[in-house]
């Protein structure tokens, strides 16, 4: 008899990864990462060492304290988006995977990029926090229970257990101007034309599918606007649905904006982790985000079946005024910028007022009888938390 096994299941651990040489310790809580990185010299300063995609980001939290030789980084993993953690929960085992990259520059930096990148380390550091199962996914083949007559079964059973763990998927977010990486120590212009990238490894590409339910821009200060509401673009001119062709990457246009207050941006995004592939919603314009499908109806979408993880990301960019910027374009975004607050303030009264099924934007149904349009609305739900 075989008994044959297939879980999603993982143990509950406190680890570092590092995909670099340079040596480190990670202290792993409830509620910090602590990362001890030893450096080359004494002499490197900590605009040397810094998070990935925040070098020269100014909150000190994020930040290292360097003694002597020695780099240390304190993250939350409370309030994640300080630093930009990535938060990823496995909704079968209940565990909090929370991971993040540090970069290390060797001393002797010079103009060209291939050199400037030759003399960089990157640190990966991992903390996992043990959870509580949500459901069991485990399936086995058992001998029925009515067998023909006069069936004997040997006495010398080949029992074997097979068990198959599926990979902790590992995303990824970029932001392109064209074919350049956008980070946080590059300036971009209000209006210029981007584009947001997600991906899975691709150790996990072929098993799993991607799917962004949220996405929150703030200025990482007093000022925050939601942009992507139950995987929808609240506004399709700054920021538009992200759309796939296999399921394991997301891609979605944008505009690069600003709040008064900073130059930096930090985009907040929730991504859902399905098998295969998650499924695509039906956003009031016709379009299904993660996809190009149309329909007619827009229902309310059911928690996609195939979700097995949740992740949590951040990303920034730094957003200035060019002087030769296109003041035309400056202005419209502005504008929108505007209008994208008001969108909030009624998505805001709505899911105080309980309404689900308030929409965005109106779009019309066929004709009914009378010949007057209906309007097609699209759920609303609160932000994740």
């Amino acid at each position: 008899m075989k008994l044959f096994y297939y879980t999603l299941a993982g143990l509950a651990l406190a680890v570092a990864i590092c995909d670099a040489k340079a040596s480190h310790k990670v202290t792993c809580t409830d509620e910090t990462m602590r990362v001890d990185i030893a450096l080359p010299s004494s002499n490197v300063s900590d605009d040397r060492v810094y998070l990935e995609g925040m070098k020269g980001y100014p909150n000190p939290l994020c930040r290292p304290k360097i003694t002597e030789n020695l780099a240390t980084f304190e993250l939350s993993l409370k309030n994640i988006y300080d630093c930009g953690v990535t938060r990823v929960i496995n909704h079968i085992t209940g565990n909090k995977v929370f991971y993040h990259r540090i970069i290390v520059e060797g001393e002797d930096q010079n103009t060209s990029s291939s050199s400037s990148n030759s003399n960089k380390e990157a640190v990966s550091v991992k903390c996992i926090v043990a959870g509580s199962p949500e459901l069991n996914v485990s399936h086995s083949i058992v001998k029925r229970d009515i067998l023909p007559a006069g069936f004997a079964e040997t006495e010398d059973l080949n029992e074997t257990e097979i068990i198959t763990n599926a990979p902790e998927p590992k995303l990824s977010m970029a932001i392109r101007l064209g074919d350049k990486l956008v980070s946080g120590d590059l300036n971009v212009s209000p209006g210029a034309h981007l584009q947001m990238e997600i991906a899975l490894d691709d150790k996990s590409a072929p098993i799993y599918g991607l799917g962004v339910n949220y996405m929150l821009v703030t200025d990482t200060k007093n000022q925050a606007e939601t942009i992507i509401f139950n995987g929808c673009s609240v506004d399709p001119f700054l920021f538009e649905n992200f759309n796939t062709v296999e399921g394991d990457v997301l891609a979605a246009k944008f505009r690069a904006f600003k709040f008064p207050d900073s130059t930096y941006v930090q985009f907040q995004s929730t991504v859902n982790v399905c098998v295969d592939r998650c499924k695509g919603v039906i956003c009031t314009n016709g379009q299904t985000a993660f996809g190009r499908r149309k329909r007619r109806e827009i229902n309310q979408s059911p928690a996609d079946p195939n979700k097995v993880y949740e992740v949590t990301m951040t990303t920034f960019i730094k957003v200035n005024y060019d002087e030769n910027a296109d003041q035309n374009a400056v202005s419209e975004i502005d504008q929108k910028i505007r209008q994208l607050k008001l969108t909030n303030q009624k998505l805001a009264r709505n899911s105080r007022a309980g309404n689900v099924f308030e929409s965005i934007h109106e779009a019309p149904r066929p004709q009914n009888g009378a010949g007057q349009a209906e309007t097609i609305t699209t759920p609303a739900a609160a932000a994740p938390t």
